[in-house]
């Protein structure tokens, strides 16, 4: 699996669970104000991923725009310029 396909993925699913939370408590499902805030906690969690991976990508298209290489290998965390 590629990188770009694994991060889809994990969006959908980031995506997904943050539906169900939504879901839940629109259906009137949580029978405790404790579960209340945990799903709210859960969901803001979730927006603030979704939203860290998207400023990620940007941020690496807006380079590779620029003519750097941006490796997404473990250990490599160094962008180099084209020649």
């Amino acid at each position: 699996m590629d990188e770009i396909s694994f991060v889809s993925k994990l969006q959908k699913f980031i995506r997904d669970s943050y539906q169900n939370i939504g879901d839940a408590m629109i259906s009137g499902t949580v029978d405790s104000m404790e579960k209340y805030k945990y799903m709210q906690g859960q969901a803001n969690a979730y927006q603030t991923i979704i939203q860290e991976i998207s400023n990620l990508l940007n941020k690496g298209a807006k380079e590779n725009a620029k003519g750097n290489i941006i490796s997404l290998e473990r250990g490599d965390s160094k962008n180099q310029t084209r020649s």
